[in-house]
């Protein structure tokens, strides 16, 4: 018998779960480890962190509530705890919880940490939206925790989301050598290129499928949540710096990549080099932006990046004034690749992957002039089905993940 002080925490999960099927899961839901304690899945806005927790639950649960889904930021938790709950949880037999939004919950890595060392048979499984607020916890939770990641859609995912095309992730080096042989095999079942078009323009957020039309508006508001929203969460902000950050955001939204000269940046937003390095690197955690530099980013040493670009290329079509298919070809490289493969920025070429193979990103007509006699260096083709030798296909970068 549930008090009636849960119900409303009943009510809400049993509303979500209602929406949910177990046709199309993400990339990463049996790489999971889901019986570890404590389990954490960081990610950006949107990108479907909440249905991934309501599909294990379904396909795991015959009575659902022998568990329990709660979203911190739920009004319930103005006047209770969070271990309220869990004690409640303890005293009732219920062994496993799902916390979403944890952000929003103050306090909330002390409370983890307590469940952790005070409550054995808890498991809990947690997200925030914000990758800021993971890493920057008060209490250290890295030795009590599995800690994944969950990026937007890949373009493979986009195609089975659709129900067009069901097809194991290729692994890098498979389509480095075999590339000819593996798109091939895929075009025998879709035309690629109107669909690859799609994809670019809103296909990386699973929420297009709510309602297409609206996905500009809410992509947007997306990004203003993450600023208005989630980065006061972490960081003592004011809202002057909350204005210089959406500010500095558009005008690297207007010149992407954004080759910066941080000196003139600075002096656009009226800040110092500490403070709008600190800006640059949220936006990179929280995968509005993608900071690219020569050597692999640290986080505890916030350095110039050589080259900044947006996350994805749907932000480029709700942020910029205009597309430009160049830029738009390299941002949708790197959101592939960044996912499994160290990416950084060459002193010729457009990418180094996992410092050995030297990628320039182009149309048809692209050709080796810039990286010519570099071993491991290859083409990533635009508007092309099938490619030869180390021409590859840009879309087949898509199914890496």
């Amino acid at each position: 018998m549930k008090p009636i002080e849960l119900q409303a925490l009943y009510d809400n999960y049993h509303r979500k779960i209602a929406k949910i099927n177990l046709r199309f899961k993400r990339y990463i839901f049996n790489q999971i480890n889901w019986n570890a304690r404590i389990i954490s899945i960081k990610g950006a806005r949107g990108v479907g962190k909440t249905t991934l927790l309501l599909q294990h639950i379904l396909e795991n649960y015959d009575d659902i509530d022998q568990t329990l889904y709660v979203s911190l930021d739920d009004l319930w938790f103005a006047t209770h705890t969070l271990m309220d709950l869990i004690d409640w949880a303890d005293r009732h037999g219920i062994s496993r919880l799902y916390l979403d939004e944890v952000h929003r919950y103050e306090g909330w890595s002390l409370s983890l940490k307590n469940i952790y060392d005070n409550y054995p048979s808890m498991n809990i499984v947690y997200t925030s939206s914000s990758l800021l607020v993971l890493d920057n916890a008060s209490v250290d939770m890295s030795r009590r925790q599995t800690s994944y990641t969950l990026y937007g859609l890949s373009f493979r995912e986009y195609l089975e989301l659709e129900n067009l095309l069901r097809i194991e992730p290729i692994q890098l080096d498979d389509i480095l050598k075999y590339h000819v042989a593996k798109a091939m095999e895929i075009i025998k079942s879709i035309k690629v290129a109107p669909l690859f078009e799609n994809y670019l323009s809103h296909g990386y957020y699973p929420f297009y499928q709510e309602t297409l039309e609206d996905f500009p508006s809410r992509l947007r508001e997306t990004i203003s949540v993450v600023i208005d929203s989630d980065l006061p969460a972490v960081e003592k902000v004011t809202f002057e710096t909350l204005n210089k950050v959406k500010r500095l955001l558009m005008i690297i939204s207007e010149h992407v990549p954004f080759e910066p000269k941080m000196s003139e940046l600075w002096k656009q937003l009226s800040t110092d080099n500490e403070s709008g390095l600190k800006m640059l690197y949220a936006l990179d955690k929280a995968q509005v932006l993608t900071l690219l530099s020569a050597k692999t980013k640290n986080y505890k040493f916030l350095t110039k990046p050589d080259k900044i670009y947006l996350g994805n290329p749907n932000l480029m079509h709700v942020l910029c004034p205009t597309v430009d298919k160049g830029n738009e070809r390299e941002i949708f490289f790197l959101s592939q690749m960044r996912v499994l493969h160290n990416t950084c920025y060459p002193k010729q070429g457009d990418f180094l992957i996992d410092g050995k193979h030297l990628f320039e990103v182009g149309g048809k007509n692209k050709t080796f002039d810039q990286i010519a006699n570099i071993p491991n260096s290859y083409l990533a083709i635009d508007d092309t089905e099938v490619g030869y030798g180390n021409r590859i296909p840009l879309w087949l970068f898509g199914f890496l993940y």
